[in-house]
């Protein structure tokens, strides 16, 4: 109770009409009138903002604060950014803060790549003849006598793929915005792929410099998506920019510094070394190059080197600007001479002290990805509740899209709705549109899922999905989606399996053997037909018996397979009265992934 004797309660950020009449033990209806009465239409399942819902309260007799969120632990979320796994071993007392690591995403015509030439030009080049000599992935700007790195990744689709090979490369997100078009699709596909890596977001509004530009507009954008800007008393910082007459950029930098100091991203120079493969390539004269960031101790000239299932020993360094480099220390972008073969972009490397050593891990590391390629796991909501059981996982991540805006936020509605269990539903991304092999990437980054709705994959989302192992389930009707989901919380889900024809025949004759029955002498025309198999039989098209084999010879041998062209005979199980000319359908049932 508060001091006037009305009930505190403390109310969320935004929250449904539907949930707030819950809380205040009002019916829905009652709710409405209320928000009526002060101007503001709205239905059950749609969202109120703080002061909205705490009129309705105060009107009820309840006192309504904002809710305080505590900050869940990383590790329980079984995601925690790298740089920490990377430093648990060592001792508290051998870290030091270290430079951050920043990527730049946005849509594609917003100015990205102009946002990141200004910021090379206007603090990397001032000063230093030639500026940067060549494109190595990365580089580093130095700010009133800090440093912070720049990965220059193409995107969120590299962002993405570098998390599905365990890497996080970057410490913190800039979500570039253009303030005259404001958020478009790839802006929530990169906000989405930033939050699923939970790395934190700093918003530059570029393009400042248009006549068209409106920055309350995008602002209140951002605002519907979650990214509260800090001014609106959010925790998001938006930074006006302008690439084209570079101002803006100190701004943003400090904002960068800000985020830093507020996360302590910290590393051990003299501890193990680790980092991040960010590319690599054959070069004519050097051989194989690839770029390295260095995310703890400190990466030497002579360091027998394992990236993914490359090795070697470092013959040469190179910082950004071709210098020639020694040792390199946490948060540095290295170009590195003397591996065997090109790792991939997201591999991590470390440093072995034998060269034996070295080459024992990596074709250790072949042996793994063999076996994992002979049986690649899946993520599907079957074994969902035995992989939470096991400890492996602590929330269902979902990819959602359906066939209209309309649609999505029923869907999104209707799943947080369910009864709260263990395990909770996170969604990585919902839009609007078919399921492309972006979303089936980051559904594989997160071990996620992807839900479509009234839509179709597209060829290459379902090769993807398939290589991947990631399950795509398709609904088209909204409560059959949302039981399956409330069933895998629960662990009571049936597995769905899908039928594969393995094999066809036709029944060329009919006889009786006594003890044995009904004797179907046929000849396969398709694939092939199996002893342990089903089997249905087909007359004019329609299904006149689905069961199995009692017995199936091929020249009076009992066989477990005949193949086609072959001639054979089949007794069934239970009774049928087949015919001649009867076409025999042989299939198999497979754990349906999509």
């Amino acid at each position: 109770m508060s001091e006037n004797g009305r009930k505190a309660i403390q109310l969320p950020n935004t929250i449904t009409v539907r949930d707030l009449a819950k809380i205040v033990d009002a019916s829905p209806i009652q709710v409405i009138k209320i928000l009526m009465s002060n101007g503001v239409m709205a239905s059950i399942n749609q969202s109120v903002d703080f002061d909205t819902a705490a009129v309705v309260a105060s009107e009820l007799g309840f006192d309504a604060s904002l809710e305080t969120q505590e900050v869940e632990e990383e590790i329980e979320t079984g995601e925690i950014p790298l740089w920490r796994k990377l430093i648990q071993n060592e001792d508290p007392k051998d870290l030091i803060s270290r430079p951050p690591v920043v990527t730049i995403l946005g849509h594609v015509d917003h100015g990205k790549t102009s946002l990141l030439d200004a910021i090379r030009h206007t603090t990397v080049a001032a000063g230093e003849a030639g500026g940067i000599t060549q494109h190595i992935g990365a580089y580093q700007i130095e700010h009133k006598g800090r440093t912070i790195t720049f990965l220059d990744t193409p995107g969120h689709a590299a962002f993405t793929a570098m998390r599905a090979r365990g890497a996080q490369g970057a410490d913190i997100v800039i979500l570039v915005v253009a303030a005259n078009d404001g958020v478009m699709p790839q802006t929530r596909e990169a906000i989405a792929h930033a939050r699923a890596a939970r790395v934190p977001i700093v918003v530059a509004l570029n393009k400042m410099d248009r006549p068209d530009a409106n920055p309350d507009f995008v602002k209140r954008q951002l605002a519907e998506i979650g990214l509260v800007p800090d001014e609106w008393d959010g925790d998001t910082l938006v930074v006006p920019v302008s690439a084209k007459q570079k101002s803006g950029l100190d701004d943003l930098m400090e904002a960068i510094l800000l985020v830093t100091d507020s996360l302590k991203i910290e590393a051990n120079p003299h501890g193990k070394v680790i980092g991040t493969v960010i590319e690599a390539q054959v070069d004519r004269s050097k051989g194989v190059v690839a770029t390295l960031l260095v995310q703890n101790g400190t990466l030497e000239v002579g360091h027998i080197v394992v990236a993914g299932s490359a090795y070697g020993r470092i013959r040469a360094m190179e910082d950004f600007r071709g210098k020639k480099l020694r040792k390199a220390g946490p948060s540095t972008p290295v170009l590195v001479m003397g591996l065997n073969e090109c790792p991939s972009a997201g591999d991590l490397f470390q440093v072995y002290e034998l060269e034996r050593e070295a080459r024992q891990a990596v074709e250790a590391l072949k042996q793994k990805q063999q076996q994992k390629q002979a049986a690649v796991p899946r993520a599907t909501l079957e074994d969902l509740f035995n992989r939470f059981k096991a400890g492996e996982t602590r929330e269902l991540c979902l990819v959602i899209k359906a066939d209209v805006q309309g649609s999505l936020e029923p869907i999104i509605n209707s799943l947080n709705d369910l009864e709260q269990t263990e395990i909770k539903i996170r969604i990585l991304h919902a839009e609007a549109g078919n399921i492309s092999e972006g979303d089936v990437m980051l559904a594989t980054a997160s071990h996620g899922i992807v839900i479509g709705f009234n839509v179709q994959a597209d060829s290459a989302a379902r090769r993807l999905a398939e290589a991947e192992g990631v399950s795509i389930r398709l609904y088209n009707i909204i409560y059959r989606l949302t039981e399956d989901i409330e069933k895998a919380l629960k662990g009571m889900l049936e597995p769905v399996y899908k039928e594969v024809i393995i094999g066809k025949a036709e029944i060329l004759a009919s006889f009786r053997i006594s003890k044995v029955g009904a004797i179907a002498g046929c000849k396969v025309t398709q694939g092939e037909i199996r002893r342990n198999a089903k089997v249905r039989i087909l007359r004019d098209g329609k299904e006149i018996y689905n069961g199995e084999l009692s017995s199936l010879k091929h020249e009076k041998e009992d066989v477990r397979e005949v193949r086609t062209g072959f001639e054979c005979g089949m007794a069934f199980k239970g009774s049928v009265d087949f015919q001649v000319g009867d076409m025999i359908e042989c299939y198999a049932l497979e754990l349906a992934t999509s």
